[in-house]
């Protein structure tokens, strides 16, 4: 028995085989041991699924005639064939025909047929075909509604997934195809076809045939968007599509089989189906970024993406398809490594380890399997698989896919490099419509991968502070080879994250020192810089200032160049504190710090430094944020801020909170000290007593100061005396 093709109409009564052989199809039966109808199910996958093979059907009736996929089954002496593969589209393909006869109002003797579709998995969907096609429908509401409001149909059929099922799918097919005109006269036009083959011609046995038939699972939504992607690139390139299904089957699947469990410990989770589906919508949007064009916006759902750039509608479709193979073609044999496990934790680490970079520990270090098992995944509108990860496996497989051309050596180089841009990118690495970088950002790195080079024809990719500094030091490494170790160790220090600009190429002999510094006290280290310097940068708005504090974040922002003013300043005076010690302690520090309080005391001068070092409430919160709208001026009126951005009801001037923190007034956001009627505030020079209500001054506490305007007399004492004097 040869293959065939058939419409759904023209099926029966056909005659398979010749000679005795030769049997006459006259019914089609789904067996007992057959799985339920699964495309009128409810759920997101199904309704999708369901959605766009009414759609293929409804463009085959009012576009461009389509063939579906084969249908295998048995035929037996009475002529009764049970379908091994194509239920479901046989089934569809049944209610689309019920419907187009009712619809157009066609006579019985033309759609008798009908009743040679039976259903043997339950009684129930037995009996509710045969009366189906019985039943002419009113269409004045919901088909569904109608045929369930029938006297025939008994109220505990709906609890047959089968016939529930069915219910769903003929509403579906008449909200698609109620506007089409003469849709029966079209479907007898063969404008449906599939391609039938007979079990026995597939050498397969009965037993075989029972047990895949009797899984009892519905297509998943893997299996049908495998089929679609099969007919799409079938339509552009036979041969293509036989090579390509073939690695999907076997080396694809073989690739993914390692990662298949995402952790769930679900059985269900024991397929590859979401890690492939996954790691083609990465490739799709890898496709995107390559066309200069951003994700954002489209939709994510991998059929649609499927359509967009696989299709034959597609211009770049070969591309595309040649793409997709190249990606996952490049992890399958990876030269000297068993899997992509063992090649990604030979030079990624989360800790400083020669030859490796290196990863924040909240990332899982296979970003592959990262990949499988997060990609396109949100919480809320936060990425699980983030653009900066993109960016880093895109570099990773821009390697794999040219391992004939780039050494080993040279990629854990270059990767350095394109890891280290990625780290201090953070606002550059960005996809939005109004400012999408990514293009760019993907063909920087491919250049960095390929050429170990810096390419300044790409415009608006990684932040420019850092491209400059890797360009620098790329021509120092290749100068100091022996040099290069100390610069890595330096990179991977927790406060630098790839930037070492604070403390520069020419101080790497300085690296050791760092080290030992940031092991100490984050308050001592603070304290003994401001006793070497102001060490403070000014941001952008002039008035907002940027120290430590006791929390990393806060030297993040000082370490790494930004718009801020001050950098380099900033750099001189570690780069001094660096140069008193090779080994740092808290002892040390303190000592540095308590050298320059007993100067100050001994010359009676007390710069804003003094007091920031002497009173730990002169120094700011958590983000390390002052705040000072006129400092050349007034060099002691800053107030310190506990928020990253704004002054709050906790922001004070620390001269008052210092002297009388009781009497604060956080209503005047530390800016004031209440005593009933009358406050205290501070001036640069001067605290003025002042009434509540007019601000009137009750009296004027001069500061006294040098002709440098430099305090002579510890103004946190003399207000302290005063207030103890006149206030208590």
């Amino acid at each position: 028995m040869a293959t065939t093709l058939h419409s759904f109409i023209d099926i029966f009564d056909t005659t398979f085989g010749e000679g005795p052989e030769a049997v006459q199809l006259k019914k089609i039966i789904i067996p007992i041991i057959q799985r339920d109808y699964a495309q009128g199910r409810k759920g997101p996958d199904v309704t999708r699924v369901r959605g766009r093979f009414l759609e293929s059907l409804y463009k085959a009736v009012t576009e461009k005639p389509i063939t579906l996929d084969f249908v295998y089954g048995d035929i037996d002496d009475e002529g009764n064939m049970t379908p091994l593969d194509g239920q479901q589209r046989l089934t569809t393909l049944f209610l689309l025909h019920w419907y187009a006869a009712k619809k157009d109002n066609i006579s019985e003797e033309n759609y008798e047929f009908l009743k040679k579709f039976s259903y043997e998995t339950r009684y129930s969907a037995r009996y509710f075909c045969i009366d189906l096609v019985d039943y002419k429908p009113e269409f004045k509401t919901a088909i569904s509604k109608e045929i369930v409001n029938q006297a025939w149909f008994p109220l505990d059929w709906e609890n047959d997934p089968t016939i529930s099922s069915m219910l769903v799918m003929l509403d579906a097919i008449d909200d698609k195809f109620k506007d089409v005109t003469d849709l029966w006269d079209k479907l007898k036009e063969n404008c449906v076809t599939f391609y039938f083959l007979p079990i026995k011609d597939m050498g397969l046995t009965d037993e075989l045939y029972i047990k895949m038939n009797s899984r009892g699972k519905p297509l998943t939504l893997f299996e049908n968007f495998k089929a679609e992607l099969e007919r799409e690139i079938r339509s552009i390139d036979e041969q293509r599509a036989n090579r390509i299904m073939g690695k999907i089957d076997r080396d694809w699947t073989d690739l993914l089989w390692e990662y298949r469990n995402s952790g769930s410990g679900s059985s269900d989770d024991n397929i590859i189906d979401d890690e492939f589906l996954r790691y083609f919508k990465f490739i799709c949007d890898v496709i995107c970024y390559r066309q200069n064009e951003s994700p954002l916006g489209r939709s994510n759902d991998a059929f649609d993406l499927l359509q967009q750039y696989f299709s034959a509608k597609c211009p770049d479709a070969i591309k595309n398809i040649e793409t997709m193979e190249s990606f996952f073609d490049c992890w399958c044999n990876i030269p000297g490594y068993d899997s992509p496990t063992d090649f990604l934790k030979s030079f990624m680490a989360n800790k400083h380890e020669s030859g490796k970079i290196l990863v924040e520990n909240r990332f899982n270090l296979n970003i592959f399997e990262d990949c499988l098992h997060a990609y396109s995944d949100k919480t809320g509108r936060i990425r699980q698989f983030p653009l900066n990860r993109i960016v880093l496996l895109y570099a990773i497989t821009t390697y794999l896919q040219n391992v004939d051309k780039v050494t080993e050596a040279d990629f854990r180089r270059r990767i350095r490099i394109v890891n280290n841009l990625i780290r201090n990118s953070e606002d550059e690495v960005s996809d939005r419509t109004d400012r999408n970088r990514m293009p760019a950002i993907l063909a920087e790195a491919d250049a960095i991968i390929m050429n170990g080079a810096i390419d300044d024809s790409i415009e608006n990719n990684f932040n420019v502070s850092q491209l400059s500094e890797e360009k620098e030091k790329i021509t120092f490494i290749d100068a100091n080879p022996a040099m290069q170790e100390t610069m890595f160790e330096l990179e991977d220090h927790f406060l630098l994250n790839g930037q070492i600009s604070i403390v520069g190429l020419e101080n790497l002999a300085f690296t050791k020192r760092f080290e030992s510094l940031f092991k100490c006290s984050l308050d001592r280290i603070d304290c003994a810089m401001m006793a070497l310097g102001d060490y403070g940068q000014v941001e952008r708005n002039k008035w907002r200032y940027q120290y430590g504090s006791t929390y990393q974040f806060a030297w993040d922002g000082l370490f790494h160049k930004s718009a801020n003013s001050g950098f380099d300043n900033t750099k001189s005076i570690l780069i001094s504190l660096l140069d008193t010690n090779e080994e740092f302690t808290n002892e040390v520090l303190k000592k540095i710090a308590d050298d320059y309080l007993q100067e100050c005391e001994s010359n009676n001068l007390y710069p804003f430094r003094y007091y920031y070092i002497k009173y730990r409430e002169y120094r700011p919160g958590a983000y390390g944020k002052m705040h000072n709208n006129s400092a050349a001026s007034n060099p002691y009126m800053f107030l310190v801020m506990q928020t990253r951005t704004q002054m709050s009801q906790n922001s004070y001037y620390p001269y008052l909170k210092v002297a009388s923190e009781a009497h604060l007034s956080k209503d005047d956001m530390g800016q004031r000290l209440i005593f009933g009627d009358e406050h205290i505030i501070c001036t640069n020079n001067s605290y003025l007593r002042r009434k509540n209500v007019g601000d009137e001054i009750v009296d004027t506490i001069v500061i006294p100061q040098n002709e440098d305007g430099i305090d002579t007399e510890d103004r946190i004492t003399l207000l302290k005396n005063y207030i103890k004097a006149n206030l208590s």
